[in-house]
């Protein structure tokens, strides 16, 4: 399984193995039915604590896209991987329903984006002449006149 976790992140680890597997599901990267590594394996692996693990596994247990049978181990269950397509409907339904109240598509972005919590899409610098229209107001305003010898401003 190809989990990495950026101790660096402002997200937590734990977090991070739950997101992990929730998207390796989705992308039908782990079919319905595997068994997830044990806790303690992955914990190795990822140089994490076992409870660390433990806490993504609860997680993704009750998000229903995960199932522990006990001493057997935790499986991807049906749902989470179906979970890729239900997206694509819901992600096409908003495309519609925005469109028809005359969002636009910039716009209906940048809502879907703060909906899931995600920065901003970083904004491209203005073209030269944009800028050069928005500077050049500024630059032929009167300048206020400098106070004489001895007044103060």
């Amino acid at each position: 399984m190809a989990l990495t976790i950026d101790p660096s992140a402002p997200v937590p680890p734990y977090e991070q193995i739950r997101a992990g597997i929730a998207a390796l599901a989705a992308g039908g990267e782990l079919p319905a039915g595997t068994r997830l590594p044990p806790v303690r394996d992955l914990a190795s692996d990822l140089g994490l604590a076992a409870n660390t693990v433990a806490r993504a596994y609860r997680e993704l247990e009750r998000a229903g896209l995960v199932a522990t049978r006990g001493r057997h181990g935790s499986f991807v269950t049906a749902r989470a991987a179906g979970a890729s397509e239900e997206a694509r409907r819901l992600a096409v339904d908003y495309a519609a329903r925005s469109h028809e109240l005359g969002v636009a598509p910039r716009q209906a972005l940048e809502l879907a984006r703060a909906a899931l919590g995600l920065d901003p899409e970083p904004t491209a610098p203005a073209p030269a002449s944009a800028a050069q229209s928005t500077t050049a107001p500024a630059a032929t305003a009167p300048a206020a006149a400098a106070p004489a010898a001895g007044e103060r401003p």
